[in-house]
């Protein structure tokens, strides 16, 4: 029994092994497939920051791109559903910022704390995430460079913004030889110390911003300058993949863990179907055994009843000499009773034994106990007891000696039992359209609880002149034809034996 439980130990344990793997594997996976959704997200903003910086030096004309220009473009990406670069308007919001940090141009759901993100990188949030990402050409030193790009307010708004009002301003005159002013260092563009003339930077401003002074248009780049992009995207699909994944991996280990309780059971059922297999083998060498010795025993006794019938005869005829000493007559007739005793012994021991060849035939109950109750009539006067039989009578499948015997060990256990002047009842009826019962009750003493499955074990009797065989013949019979008896109580005083599941017969 101990290696068998510590084989299931061990077996319990590699399957628990088994399932933690399985475990640790669904987890891992569902980190695999977390970290590929935000690769995924990411790719994406990666894709729409190029598409914005590809826009942005589109439309740059001498390092300035105006606003009213680039602004319906990152409308058009934040609003599309139909774009298949944006899918499923993840993209919520795009923020363009300056070297200070302060956004130049914000489109969509632009709630956020723009310097929060000077920092570049990808910042996660409950339903968002937001990536800050550079802009391609853009400065991040100090001042004005010629590689930066300034964002314009289109023209009627800069000249309301610094003038205060809408008005025609003179516009440079183009050179007449094809090109611009030259400058003391002999190039176009370049640097003059005259008053009114080109400024330094000239060559960054678009044509009608000549006008604006050098310290202006530095004021204005200043603030229009583009340094980072601030892209704002729901992480709605991304937690929608994380669920379902989720899922996916919580069905993977909830069926992993029923596999392995569902091995784990049928390892134990296995082991315990092999523990019945080795007890049935001795329990069948047992009775094979059993079976032996109780033919040797049976054999035996049958032996030994010729000796005591010689025994009982010669101490008969020694009690039946008149010339005998009373005192040999007197100890003859006592052998003669000691034989009779132990000879009855022996016969219920042979009956006992006996192999049960049960010859089943249609047989009417009530005309069975009624022959039984004839014969038993001589004991049921010396008692004076008074027997009824009761019950609607009924015909049930049985064999008929064995039926006698039952009827016959029952009734003579219950006259046994009861004090003079005792009533005893027999009734016979249906328990149901295919069953029928039969009920011997009386009012003796009774049977005590601790004993009524022990009154049916060989050799166990309460009387003295009882062999303890008589009830567990019955039960033997009883068990043969399939039936069932018990002992229940009978109130308020007596005992009651109860053989059910009689085969009706019609």
């Amino acid at each position: 029994m101990q290696p068998r439980r510590n084989s299931l130990l061990i077996y319990g344990l590699l399957l628990l092994g088994a399932w933690l793997f399985v475990v640790a594997w669904q987890v891992e996976e569902h980190v695999r497939v977390r970290e590929a959704a935000k690769s995924d997200l990411r790719n994406r903003s990666n894709e729409i920051a190029n598409t914005l910086s590809a826009v942005i030096r589109a439309l740059r004309f001498r390092s300035t791109v105006l606003q009213d220009r680039l602004e319906p473009v990152l409308n058009l990406l934040v609003n599309s559903h139909t774009n298949q670069l944006v899918k499923s308007s993840e993209l919520i919001s795009v923020i363009l910022l300056n070297t200070a940090g302060d956004p130049v141009i914000a489109v969509g759901e632009t709630n956020y704390d723009a310097k929060e993100f000077l920092q570049e990188g990808e910042h996660w949030g409950k339903d968002s995430v937001t990536f800050v990402n550079p802009v391609e050409g853009a400065s991040v030193s100090e001042g004005v460079t010629n590689n930066a790009t300034v964002v314009l307010p289109s023209f009627h708004d800069l000249t309301n913004g610094m003038h205060g009002g809408e008005r025609d301003f003179p516009r440079p005159e183009p050179p007449t030889n094809g090109f611009a002013n030259t400058s003391t260092n002999g190039g176009p563009g370049g640097p003059t110390d005259n008053a009114g003339a080109r400024p330094r930077d000239g060559s960054r401003r678009p044509p009608w911003m000549r006008w604006m002074s050098d310290a202006d248009f530095k004021a204005l780049a200043a603030t229009h300058e583009l340094h980072g992009l601030v892209l704002a995207m729901s992480t709605e699909n991304y937690r929608a993949v994380c669920v379902r994944d989720l899922w996916l991996r919580f069905i993977i280990v909830f069926f992993a863990g029923m596999s392995a309780v569902g091995a784990g059971l049928a390892l134990r059922n296995l082991s315990k179907t092999a523990d019945l297999q080795i007890r049935l083998v001795r329990a069948s060498e047992l009775n094979s055994h059993l079976k032996e010795m109780n033919l040797a025993a049976a054999g035996l006794a049958h032996e030994t009843r010729n000796p005591l019938n010689i025994i009982r005869g010669m101490a008969q005829m020694l009690s039946k000499q008149a010339e005998a000493p009373a005192e040999i007559r007197e100890k003859a007739r006592a052998i003669v009773d000691e034989t009779d005793k132990v000879t009855v012994q022996l016969n219920e021991f042979i009956n006992y034994s006996r192999p049960r060849e049960i010859r089943r035939t249609k047989l009417a109950l009530n005309s069975v106990v009624n022959e039984v109750v004839r014969a038993l009539n001589y004991d049921l006067e010396e008692k004076k007891i008074q027997l009824a039989v009761k019950g609607e009578p009924v015909s049930i499948e049985a064999d008929e000696q064995l039926l006698r015997q039952v009827m016959f060990n029952l009734l003579l256990n219950a006259i046994q039992a009861v004090p003079m002047a005792a009533e005893i009842q027999v009734i016979t009826g249906r328990q149901s359209a295919a069953e029928g019962f039969l009920v011997i009750r009386d009012n003796g003493p009774g049977v005590p609880p601790e004993r009524r499955q022990e009154i049916f074990k060989p050799y166990f009797t309460t009387n003295e002149k009882g062999t303890g065989l008589g009830l567990a013949v019955v039960q033997q019979i009883v068990l043969a034809h399939g039936w069932e008896i018990v002992c229940l109580p009978n109130e308020p005083k007596g005992a009651v034996f109860r053989i059910a599941h009689l085969k009706l017969m019609p």
